[in-house]
């Protein structure tokens, strides 16, 4: 019996900071949700049992499985639309809850390279709204010629050689999911959690609802291998758990991506996945945070965004953990909120040794927040500002069968 013909999708592969999607122009693929969820998932290799991915193009973890979908702007002050769907590895399922930092440093690149908008040497600014969160995210692209440039010394941790930065502010990061920077209101929940008991643990949402608990709580340091982590079944369990009771606490329900869970402890030493020794002088904190059933190679980006608003916030399990090194000057030019120790920077100032630096398995993150109060007193996170690089690796074609058609 004849095979049935694939069909043909128009697709660029791009390296975003330390993740990989594929990306697509909405008008290339099919208007029916439902069938564009079985493309998606044909073109990365889901699901896969094996959990390979083999028969597409994700790799096998959360990082490597992700889409995003590029439209023109509905909102009045963007250059463009895009989606994020981050694709199950071991289930058919697609998820739109979210979105992923790390996708959005290559929606620039792609909207320049595309001719989406107009490429201006040296640096390029692109507005992008993200339809998941419905925020707004300035990129500003370095640019050579007519083209995204890829060339540049800064250093991404977790990716291999150098790039060009691309520096992403997200504005009005707080309340990407449910609403509110602090879900329930309070800066620490006690969790009652079936299996593992009472937990305290702070619900955090900027760019991405997160539930961070002390690592010490789990009796971790903090600094643990993902190796090690993924090899402990019954911990993993237990974090899934504390996720979902933060999940239902949070009103967020029946989604495996989001909100993540991440433990955080003071400032240790450890050896980075490169074989790099990170001091405790190098961080204010260390962490691991837990995606889609695995703990993540290099801190989730929005997931260190949260962070990073969390740690500005005074009463959070986060902010207990964070500790300046004395040889690292922080800069005081605007006050804490809530007598955190971790001092907001004024707007427009620019990454430095001043700003908090993350301790993760891939080495060291430093990441900006800017978090005010309303007229209200209430906490407001204003700004959140990282650098990344990102490279466009393969445009063309995507394949995938015509049995990936509903019924």
């Amino acid at each position: 019996m004849r095979g049935m013909p694939q069909r043909r999708i128009r697709a660029v592969f791009m390296r975003g900071g330390t993740s990989r999607a594929l990306f697509f122009h909405v008008a290339d693929l099919p208007p029916d949700l439902r069938e564009r969820d079985r493309v998606l998932l044909a073109a990365l290799g889901s699901p896969d049992p094996y959990g390979r991915q083999l028969d597409g193009l994700g790799g096998g973890i959360s990082s490597l499985s992700k889409a995003v979908i590029v439209a023109p702007p509905s909102h009045p002050q963007a250059d463009v639309d895009y989606t994020f769907a981050q694709v199950s590895v071991g289930d058919a399922l697609v998820d739109y809850k979210g979105n992923c930092g790390n996708c959005t440093s290559a929606v620039g690149p792609f909207a320049i390279d595309e001719r989406l908008v107009s490429a201006v040497e040296p640096l390029t600014t692109v507005r992008l709204f993200n339809t998941n969160t419905k925020k707004l995210v300035v990129a500003r692209v370095p640019v050579a010629g007519s083209e995204a440039a890829v060339e540049g010394d800064f250093e991404l941790q977790g990716v291999a050689g150098r790039g060009a930065r691309i520096a992403l502010d997200f504005l009005d990061p707080g309340g990407a999911v449910t609403g509110r920077l602090l879900p329930t209101g309070r800066p620490r929940d006690t969790l009652d959690v079936p299996g593992v008991g009472a937990i305290e643990a702070s619900l955090v949402d900027a760019t991405n609802p997160v539930v961070f608990v002390r690592a010490k709580d789990l009796g971790l340091l903090g600094a643990d291998s993902p190796e090690a982590v993924d090899r402990d079944a019954a911990l993993l369990s237990r974090l899934e758990a504390i996720r979902l009771a933060g999940a239902a606490l949070m009103r967020i329900p029946g989604s495996p991506a989001i909100p993540k869970v991440a433990f955080v402890a003071p400032p240790a030493s450890y050896r980075s996945l490169d074989g790099r020794e990170i001091a405790v002088r190098d961080v204010d904190l260390v962490a691991r945070v837990i995606s889609m059933g695995k703990c993540h190679r290099a801190f989730a980006l929005t997931a260190a965004m949260c962070l990073a608003v969390a740690a500005r916030l005074d009463g959070t399990v986060v902010s207990e953990s964070v500790i300046p090194s004395p040889l690292s000057p922080s800069p005081l030019s605007s006050p804490p909120v809530g007598g955190s120790r971790y001092p907001s920077p004024p707007v427009g100032e620019r990454l430095g040794e001043g700003d908090l630096r993350l301790g993760h398995p891939s080495g060291v993150l430093p990441i900006a927040a800017l978090v005010e109060r309303d007229v209200t007193g209430a906490p407001m996170a204003r700004k959140v500002t990282v650098y990344r690089t990102a490279r466009r690796l393969m445009e063309g074609f995507v394949r995938t069968p015509e049995a990936a058609r509903p019924a």
